[in-house]
């Protein structure tokens, strides 16, 4: 399965989604879903920022692949991550995310999956 997340810089920090459902259920997660068939990598990230966060937002450079079969427990999924920044719309929470903030200070310890290696990888610490 092919996917997607999103690190979204705004003012202030970081935005990130509380999860509402398995795997992860309640803990905290960059916004980010799966490519549909036929969309473009691009396009399924600056929708799945919009679904989860209400954020409109600009792509910036990709930080990477991940396709470590274990990241995922629902299966083998090979995400595509990309940097972002606001470009409009109002922070809020939907679809899949139960909350959406912006954090100054990461939660590390209350991350999904492997988003803090994510995070690493595109050098917040």
């Amino acid at each position: 399965m092919l996917a997607v997340d999103i690190i979204i810089r705004v003012p202030g920090g970081l935005v990130l989604i509380k999860r509402r459902n398995k795997p992860f259920k309640g803990r905290w997660a960059l916004p980010g879903g799966f490519v549909r068939y036929g969309e473009r990598v691009e396009d399924a990230a600056a929708r799945e920022a919009e679904e989860e966060t209400g954020l409109k937002v600009k792509l910036g450079k990709l930080v990477g692949v991940y396709s470590d079969p274990k990241r995922d427990p629902r299966g083998h999924v090979v995400s595509a991550c990309y940097l972002a920044r606001r470009a409009g719309g109002r922070l809020r929470s939907s679809s899949d995310a139960q909350e959406a903030r912006i954090f100054k200070h990461i939660p590390w310890r209350k991350l999904a999956f492997d988003h803090a290696r994510i995070l690493k990888d595109a050098g917040f610490r």
